[in-house]
């Protein structure tokens, strides 16, 4: 290997960094961690061009005595091999490597790549459930093994057992779902049979069984007030709390938003749901300043389309959905309000839900603005608006209270 190249090589790296707006500090490990790695590579007589999944994987496992790369005990050091990752993933972009190196789990293997693909176009499937489905599938697999030819009833049953017994009833309800459209993807390009996808049990699920968990409209406002308006992170923030409290936006919905979805002529928004079915919603006062206001004096210039980016280097848009649900969550905690075990972006789309229908809208009103497709599902908030069973609640016989 030409030592100067690749010290090049990671000199043009770090410099990337720099231009993205990094820290100096992290600039600082990252150039430490890429040195250690053609360092490593150079010992071990490895050319650039030959740096795949399985020479990164040889670097993550082998006895490094190197200071400031992993611990003394053996340990090694996520960060470090985060930030190599990172560096072997440039080096593809420049060309030097065929394709970027990736830590186990990190990308679809090709079945499931072929799966996400064929949601994405036959089902319409949002990108945040695709996530889901392909993170618990790649859980469950294993126990079924890789030839869809062999799975049976038996077989299937069995490795959701497995799961649903180490885990909550949510997320057995989540794995057969995720299965059960997985299934239908292998039998519509036969690689099972159709019959296999009534192997998966059925999860009970009671509808209208629980209560929607939600705050009181006077805390929603102390939320949306916690924001500090003088920082990019806290315009950034306080617009993305008022399209979750105003809108009743699901964090998918927010993670998605790009700037041609905004119609600042007709004060309109575009959003696509869970099921890609775009539709307008009108863009309250409130939450058109704060859209202007953060997009005018906070948003970072890059060439992303998204709306919404990182409020630190490097300035790419909100990865996921878990971006939204840490931003309710700390101006919960700015506000004082702990009561509640709901933290997420949920919670204040229920409370905006509950709160329009205390205040005299109807449930059609209030499904339209949820965009649910039947009334029933909005019918769960029927159970939070006290006046309305007030005036539908019998009185009990012979005016005795229970005892």
């Amino acid at each position: 290997m030409d030592l100067t190249d690749a010290h090049q090589r990671v000199d043009a790296f770090v410099a990337h960094l720099a231009r993205e707006g990094h820290m100096p500090s992290t600039v600082a490990n990252y150039r430490r961690n890429g040195i250690h790695f053609i360092t490593w590579l150079r010992q071990q007589h490895i050319p650039l061009a030959s740096i795949d999944d399985g020479v990164v994987d040889r670097f993550a496992r082998h006895d490094c005595i190197c200071p400031g790369s992993f611990t003394i005990s053996g340990q090694r050091d996520g960060h470090c091999l985060k930030r190599v990752a990172r560096f072997v993933r440039y080096l593809a972009t420049t060309g030097v490597v065929a394709r970027p190196a990736v830590l186990a789990g990190s990308e679809p293997t090709l079945p499931l790549a072929e799966f996400q693909e064929w949601m994405r176009r036959h089902r319409g499937t949002g990108e945040q459930t695709m996530v889901k489905h392909l993170h618990l599938l790649r859980r469950v697999l294993p126990e079924l093994g890789p030839d869809p030819g062999r799975y049976d009833a038996s077989l299937v049953r069995s490795a959701i057992l497995q799961q649903a017994t180490a885990g909550s009833r949510l997320g057995a309800q989540a794995t057969t779902s995720a299965l059960r459209m997985y299934f239908r993807y292998l039998a519509s390009t036969g690689q099972c049979a159709p019959s296999l996808v009534d192997a998966i049990p059925t999860v009970p699920r009671w509808r209208l069984a629980t209560l929607p968990r939600y705050i009181v409209h006077d805390d929603v406002e102390r939320v949306l007030a916690s924001c500090d308006l003088t920082t990019g992170r806290g315009m950034r923030d306080h617009a993305i709390l008022l399209l979750l409290a105003r809108l009743a936006l699901r964090a998918g919905d927010v993670v998605g938003l790009r700037l041609s979805d905004i119609d600042w002529n007709n004060a309109l928004i575009r959003v696509a749901g869970k099921s890609t079915r775009e539709v307008g919603l009108p863009l309250p006062q409130d939450v058109g300043d704060a859209l202007a206001t953060y997009i005018e004096r906070a948003r970072p210039r890059i060439h992303a389309d998204h709306v919404f980016l990182r409020a630190i280097a490097p300035f790419e848009p909100l990865a996921h959905g878990s971006a939204i649900t840490g931003i309710v969550r700390d101006a919960l905690s700015r506000a004082g309000i702990r009561n509640v075990n709901l933290r997420g972006a949920y919670l204040l789309r229920h409370s905006a839900a509950t709160h329009l229908l205390r205040s005299g809208s109807t449930l059609e009103a209030v499904g339209a603005l949820l965009r649910h497709r039947t009334t029933e599902t909005t019918a769960i908030y029927a159970k939070v608006d006290t006046r309305m069973l007030a005036r539908v609640v019998q009185p009990w016989i012979g005016g005795v209270t229970c005892r």
